[in-house]
């Protein structure tokens, strides 16, 4: 494409050195990216200033600079300002890749928890239906069946708009992020149907507020195609909210919940199964997955896989092949009877409703092991502890990521939370995460049950004692160190 033409809704000014007729090449961010003839977009981050790089940009053979300050001085290529160059990145790149959103069938999922499990099950529901599906999400983003490790839960602009791009599935299942919304990521990227978990007490730190961090989710059923749908769970207070609000536009909104005007109306959730109202026919679902946390994300899923014509009634067998999701209760049985359970949950919600689906499967005393992220949002950390301590026999607080934090300052704090919670629970420090879950496996119990949450599937980036490099990898080394 042409420069005249990724310019064509854009006033540039006179400019000396124009030529609209050069092709362009690409779109980045990134300097160490940069490429001749590429678009050079400067964004102003938390850490460092993508400005500070537009001379090394330029000499890497940039065709086009994008920044939102003053035009440097006597700069030999053109120079577009404009208000906010995050947003602008998506919609350069929505044109340079021909819009390839409004090409495909794309559904996003937000929501504080539940958002990786009902992609995967998604996932694997439209692909039982004989298509193809890629995902862009938390774990990884996989693209044609291949997959691509991902640096965070949603990409930034150009990285989104390339994968749709890149993708010749049927589908395109999108995880979306309060802070993807916030920061533009998705900006250009249009969805056929947009799905609204659940909103809990987390990135407080960044939004502030729940209000603001309600506002920065809501922004995706701004979407929408113009035959786009919502899929809400109105048992959120802020679904509920959500979806008064999409009805008051005019937006078609499939509700789920225990409402009896829901579209989906749950009638009963027990054990590892949910029984649905649909149209008066009764539906009961039941994939034999652990945790009745899940049982609204199968719900969720359900509702787009029945809205895309294929009745629930006939898809029940289909979903007890899902293999799960890593790091999400993902269950390891260890010696003697012992069951470890490892899970991403960051919440106080999420922390309450693992551990209460670990006791309708049978546990009684439970070891749970978290900690909390260093900069992270500090108001949610009484309310996890609670919420652990009231399910949980004995709490181990351990180190999650410091993220330049001084552990000691850490661990200080959890010293205060000890003194806070004394004579009513167990609970003990180990800022080594790895020797935190080796304890917890040593001193279990027959029967006993083992909790370890926050990271899930994620990577350890601080070196422990063991040699061993996720929650999984630890358990696993542990199970195998004791045969």
């Amino acid at each position: 494409m042409k420069l005249k033409e990724m310019l064509s809704d854009y006033q540039l000014g006179e400019q000396p050195n124009w030529d609209g007729e050069q092709i362009i090449t690409g779109i980045t961010d990134s300097s160490r990216d940069i490429m001749e003839g590429m678009i050079f977009v400067a964004i102003a981050g938390f850490e460092q200033d993508g400005h500070d790089y537009i001379p090394l940009a330029i000499a890497k053979g940039a065709a086009l600079i994008v920044g939102e300050h003053d035009c440097p001085e006597a700069l030999p290529i053109p120079y577009l300002k404009v208000a906010n160059s995050r947003q602008v990145l998506g919609q350069l790149a929505d044109k340079f890749y021909d819009h390839p959103s409004g090409r495909k069938r794309v559904i996003g999922i937000t929501g504080t928890n539940g958002k990786t499990t009902t992609a995967f099950f998604l996932k694997h529901l439209l692909e039982q239906q004989g298509y193809g599906v890629s995902m862009i999400g938390t774990i990884y983003n996989e693209i044609n069946g291949i997959q691509y490790p991902t640096p965070n839960t949603t990409p930034n602009a150009e990285k989104v708009h390339e994968l749709i791009a890149a993708s010749k599935d049927d589908f395109i299942v999108i995880e979306v992020s309060s802070h993807g919304l916030v920061q533009y990521r998705l900006e250009g990227v249009v969805f056929d149907y947009a799905l609204f978990m659940n909103l809990q007490h987390d990135h407080l730190d960044y939004h502030k507020t729940m209000e603001a961090y309600f506002e920065a989710k809501a922004t995706l059923f701004d979407k929408l195609k113009p035959d786009g749908k919502a899929v809400v769970n109105t048992d959120d207070a802020w679904g509920l909210k959500l979806a008064q609000r999409l009805v008051t536009k005019g937006t078609a909104v499939i509700t789920v919940g225990h409402l009896e005007d829901a579209v989906m109306s749950i009638k009963k959730m027990m054990n590892q199964a949910v029984t649905l109202d649909i149209s008066s026919m009764v539906v009961t679902l039941d994939p034999h997955m652990p945790g009745e946390h899940n049982l609204y994300d199968i719900a969720m899923a359900g509702a787009v896989i029945q809205d895309l014509g294929y009745p629930l009634a006939d898809v029940t067998e289909q979903m007890r092949s899902f293999a799960g999701v890593p790091g999400r209760y993902e269950i390891v049985h260890l010696r003697n009877g012992v069951h470890c359970i490892i899970d991403y949950a960051h919440t106080p919600e999420a922390v309450s409703s693992i551990l209460t689906s670990m006791h309708k499967d049978g546990a009684e005393r439970i070891t749970h092991i978290f900690g909390f992220r260093g900069n992270r949002d500090a108001t949610k950390r009484d309310e996890m502890i609670s919420a652990s301590t009231g399910q949980s026999a004995h709490v181990i607080l351990t180190t999650d990521e410091l993220n330049s934090i001084p552990e000691e300052e850490m661990r200080q704090e959890y010293a205060e939370y000890q003194q806070k919670f004394a004579g009513m629970h167990k609970i003990d420090v180990m800022m080594d995460r790895t020797l935190a879950i080796q304890r917890a496996v040593n001193e279990a119990r027959e029967g006993d049950w083992i909790l370890v949450t926050g990271k899930g599937h994620e990577k350890y980036k601080t070196a422990y004692a063991l040699p061993t490099a996720s929650d999984k990898e630890t358990v696993l080394y542990l199970k195998n160190v004791g045969k």
